[in-house]
């Protein structure tokens, strides 16, 4: 009898295999079929380009498409900016129905040209760049492949187009643009302050949620029988966590003396919970400050070559030469 169970088990062990191998095999295949067909399309889109554009003029697209530093770069994305928000703008309003009701074929039109656009731009960084594959799974490169999908999607299913809402991801260009790097620069002491405060943070989502629940258990005990908003625990939870961060919905609220008596405590908790991670991303924020204030940077000296200095250094460190500050 235990022979024939185990037999069994391993007679499920090996169909589940079998059947996930083959699935594994069968998506296997149809990303190289999806692959090839790709790269195929892509060769023949590069020769008839090729024999439009000479090697001259596909250099000088890559300027004006890539290098942001020349005027007519610049102005190429300022004018892909305005497009894009635009197209953004289309895709908002096309949601409100009454709009769309009495415009439906100026919308129908406009998206059209803004993928017709976004295509045309896609295709020619894809053929300008000197690295195609780099760009094609790079992060802008995704979104912009992303930005022209849904509308030949809505060729076939319907509501497709409500995907075209990614095109906003596009406007992070203005950073390219308007040379905001510092900006984020700046950003990523943020970001490692939260990198360095995560176990922390970690700790006090854990504790927050293991709170919410004896809460809202708590308040299922005490408002479940006369209060038909507590008649489960789950939406004893919800309360509980809308309460403990101070958002207040009001859709809920205890009727009961001790269950407002518990209310008024944890919205007095709540205001201690918000103050808890803040301080934490503070401390470290102002841990990243001072840390990057005092570790060196590179800062040639013209006089003796020296290039470790401090940040915020006016002078040579060795030889007293004022330092040249950058930007």
């Amino acid at each position: 009898m235990v022979d024939r169970f185990i037999q069994f088990i391993n007679w499920i062990f090996d169909s589940i295999f079998l059947v996930y191998s083959k699935i594994v095999s069968g998506i296997k295949k149809l990303l190289g079929k999806i692959q090839s067909l790709v790269f195929k399309i892509a060769s023949g889109c590069k020769k008839i380009l090729d024999k439009v554009i000479k090697e001259d003029q596909r250099e000088k697209l890559r300027i004006i498409i890539d290098e942001s530093d020349t005027t007519i770069g610049r102005r190429f994305d300022t004018i892909m900016i305005i497009i894009i928000s635009l197209s953004v703008l289309v895709v908002i309003f096309e949601t409100v129905a009454e709009v769309k009701s009495a415009y439906w074929w100026i919308f129908f039109v406009l998206e059209w040209i803004f993928t017709i656009i976004f295509t045309l731009e896609y295709i020619f960084r894809l053929y300008s760049s000197r690295n195609p594959l780099k760009y094609a799974t790079s992060f802008f490169g995704i979104i912009d492949l992303l930005s022209i999908i849904p509308t030949y999607l809505g060729l076939f299913l319907i509501n497709a187009q409500n995907l075209m809402i990614v095109r906003a991801l596009r406007l992070l260009r203005v950073f390219r643009i308007f040379k905001m790097g510092h900006f984020v620069k700046e950003g990523s002491i943020i970001v490692d302050a939260l990198k360095a405060s995560k176990i922390k943070i970690y700790v006090f989502i854990s504790f927050t949620l293991l709170i919410s629940i004896l809460i809202g258990s708590l308040l299922y005990l005490v408002e479940g029988r006369v209060n038909p908003g507590f008649d489960n625990i789950p939406k004893g939870i919800y309360w509980a966590i809308v309460t403990l961060t101070t958002v207040g919905y009001g859709d809920i609220a205890p009727i009961t003396p001790l269950g407002r008596f518990c209310a008024l405590a944890i919205m007095i908790m709540g205001y201690g919970i918000i103050a808890v991670p803040t301080g934490i991303v503070t401390a470290e924020i102002s841990n990243k400050v001072f840390q990057r204030s005092i570790t060196p940077v590179e800062k040639d000296c013209k006089r003796c070559a020296e290039k470790k200095h401090l940040e915020q250094s006016n002078f040579c460190h060795r030889c007293g030469e004022p330092l040249e500050n950058e930007g």
